[in-house]
């Protein structure tokens, strides 16, 4: 097909008010990877006609209607598609969504008013983020009034990150075992605590009860984060030298290995120290891990898509630059242990998988469609959020004729919209919508 009748193709469903093309942020966050490396990157440049600076970090791909990094609805300049007023280039998502309400559909309004319930991503990690949580409704609307300036909303925000390529973090407190196992093993860790801290945690049983484990883990943790700048310096230094003797005689854990790496990135943060609390997870593409409010977790590696509450909401305490608030990051925390669920999606179909975490604002779908062959979204109550990442196919909304899609396009559906994609090469395309657990419990 000749560009015209791409071009003409993409603008269809656009001028039927079904589809909607968006131009979407990117954050260059210094944890991103760089230049051509990014998938955050490539993507931006395809979705925005934009260049690719070698040196710089991509680190987020935002889609969706916060106001951190807002998408934008794209008009055609050679037309006036129906959607814009004449003169007028470009429209923000929250805008127009708040001007058609209806595209969310009966029952979001009612539950979430006239904004997008959920903020889609894709993100590029190439080191480690901070050590943080987020916090849940009532915490947020607290911070919220006392910084705005920091937590910019009254939200909560739940997330799941769905594995693109390999991928690892650091992802809620270890088991009482193995947290005694690294006391023992960790000598840094006592000279930052202080004996009695940890004879709290060596002291406890299988038969306490687990609030007193908590409270232990809760006092350790806390002791730890709030440790002096100096001391931390002085002990990560240490540790350091330790695991460079030891791995002369003895091959290091995994963990052992992860905290070095940490070292070379962080070398006098306080988030060296605290990884050893925390599960060191693992996921392969196509797995995906969920995450609470008040449990803390950090990325260190690999591309994946992330879906969360329309929130912006994270509070830090370690292996970052930015703000740290510490002190409400251990009070906040719900120091609950053992690994988290890892989700291995559910089929909806030969080439869709589902994601749904117990989350009512938003469920991820992954669809790998070969040449040739189509996919069916049925229509829902709600809106969704599609990202192609790979290849080009054709999208059919409801009856209307299809529109070309192509690595880096973006595409709004409203509620109530049935959707068909073709592969028109091996294609690789994400969804986001609402839980379809809300409309069925709903």
């Amino acid at each position: 097909m000749d560009s015209v009748g791409k071009k003409s193709m993409k603008n269809q469903n656009q001028r039927a008010g079904l589809i909607q093309r968006l131009r979407c942020s990117v954050q260059n966050y210094d944890w991103g990877k760089r230049g051509h490396d990014s998938q955050v990157a490539r993507l931006s440049a395809f979705n925005s006609d934009s260049g690719i600076n070698p040196e710089k970090s991509y680190a987020e791909f935002w889609m969706g209607t916060h106001e951190s990094g807002p998408s934008f609805l794209i008009r055609n300049s050679d037309e006036n598609n129906g959607f814009f007023p004449i003169g007028s280039e470009i429209t923000s998502l929250k805008d127009w969504v708040s001007k058609n309400p209806n595209v969310l559909g009966e029952k979001v309004i009612q539950k979430w008013g006239s904004d997008l319930p959920f903020l889609f991503k894709v993100l590029s990690v190439g080191k480690a983020l901070s050590i943080q949580a987020h916090p849940d409704k009532d915490l947020a609307k607290i911070l919220h009034k006392l910084m705005p300036n920091v937590y910019k909303d009254a939200n909560h925000k739940p997330e799941m990150a769905l594995a693109t390529t390999h991928f690892e973090a650091l992802c809620g407190f270890i088991n009482l075992k193995e947290l005694k196992v690294v006391l023992d093993n960790v000598p840094e860790i006592e000279e930052l605590v202080g004996s009695e801290e940890a004879k709290k945690v060596s002291g406890i049983t299988d038969l306490d009860e687990e609030e007193k484990v908590k409270s232990a883990l809760r006092s350790l943790f806390t002791h730890l984060m709030l440790a002096s700048k100096e001391m931390i310096t002085t002990v990560i230094t240490k540790m350091k030298d330790r695991l460079h003797v030891e791995s002369q005689a003895r091959l290091l854990t995994e963990k052992e290995q992860l905290v070095l790496q940490l070292v070379k990135q962080y070398p006098t943060d306080v988030g060296v120290i605290s990884a050893f609390f925390l599960n060191h997870v693992k996921l392969n593409p196509g797995e995906a891990l969920y995450i609470g409010a008040n449990e803390p977790h950090a990325y260190i590696f690999g591309e994946c898509v992330e879906c969360m509450a329309t929130s912006d909401n994270v509070v830090r305490a370690g292996l970052t630059p930015k703000h740290m608030d510490v002190q409400t990051l251990c009070s906040m925390l719900s120091y609950k242990q053992g690994y988290p669920d890892i989700l291995q999606g559910v089929a909806m179909g030969p080439y869709v998988t589902r994601y749904l975490p117990p989350f009512d604002e938003f469920e991820v779908d992954r669809c790998q469609l070969p040449q040739g062959e189509s996919a069916e979204f049925p229509a829902v109550p709600g809106p969704s959020i599609f990202v192609v990442t790979f290849g080009e196919g054709i999208m059919y909304a409801s009856n209307v004729q299809g529109d070309v899609i192509t690595e880096g396009d973006v595409l709004f559906a409203p509620a109530n919209i049935r959707i068909r994609i073709t592969g028109a090469s091996e294609l690789q395309i994400y969804r986001a919508g609402v839980s379809s657990m809300f409309f069925q419990a709903s």
